[in-house]
């Protein structure tokens, strides 16, 4: 059985004692839901301050970023031990950062290596664009960006992996796509090409979440879906009794 998981990306939001003030009111919901792993992605300045309150809890805690490189000459670049002294997870190539930052499938793949490397649980998501959708090429790009951002993995850094469909169409648009539809991407594209570079096994072990506008109303539709593991929710999980209940919806 696969465990379900709910991860929260902040983005952009909350400072230093917005993110206290957000992680106290949603602890007690979230520590009481048990059989579901449970991480929050706040902004990196807030990371130390939230680990903080987590101390002692089951919620983990992530970054929405890293640098592939240990060290260096990398201005305003956070380097992989750096994030591992304070988390245990990361997100890597959310749609945002291939929009706005340049990210390919070749700087996810370095990034999901040196998070690997310094003991870091990876997010990597996957997802197509609405033109790319409507002219039917969600098998080709979300083949492709699956293929091409785990490449040259193990069997057991790949177990250590987890992917994010996130359909670039649905993020942040109120427009999340149906949950039939989200599960047949995940089971006839994403877990076959894991089948075809790690095995049948792995492809049936490896959790894959949905994001893309999930919310505390849709939450249970999309994880009664026997290929969706879970969330990494955007907007919602910035609102602690929606985050709870999408949470609970996992149980």
């Amino acid at each position: 059985m696969r465990k379900p998981l709910i991860a929260g990306n902040w983005k952009m939001n909350k400072t230093i004692a917005q993110t206290r003030a957000l992680i106290a009111e949603m602890l007690p919901g979230l520590t009481a839901v048990e059989g579901v792993e449970k991480v929050i992605c706040p902004p990196y300045l807030a990371l130390a301050s939230a680990r903080e309150m987590l101390e002692g809890t089951d919620i983990g805690l992530g970054a929405q970023n890293l640098h592939w490189e240990a060290s260096g000459a990398f201005t305003g670049e956070v380097a992989p031990q750096m994030v591992a002294e304070l988390c245990a997870y990361v997100i890597i190539g959310h749609s945002e950062r291939r929009t706005y930052f340049g990210e390919t499938d070749a700087s996810v793949n370095k990034k999901v290596k040196a998070a690997l490397a310094a003991g870091l649980t990876p997010i990597v998501c996957v997802g197509e664009t609405l033109a790319e959708n409507e002219a039917g090429r969600t098998a080709e790009v979300v083949g492709g960006q699956t293929r091409e951002g785990l490449k040259d993995l193990t069997v057991d850094q790949m177990s250590k992996v987890v992917i994010a469909y996130e359909p670039v169409w649905a993020i942040g648009t109120g427009r999340a796509a149906t949950s039939e539809g989200a599960n047949a991407v995940l089971a006839d594209i994403i877990r076959p090409a894991l089948k075809d570079m790690f095995g049948a096994e792995l492809s049936q072990a490896v959790r894959i979440l949905y994001g893309g506008s999930v919310t505390a109303a849709n939450a249970a539709e999309l994880f009664a879906q026997p290929d969706i593991d879970g969330a990494l929710v955007g907007g919602a999980s910035l609102k602690p009794a929606d985050f709870v209940k999408i949470v609970e919806a996992a149980k």
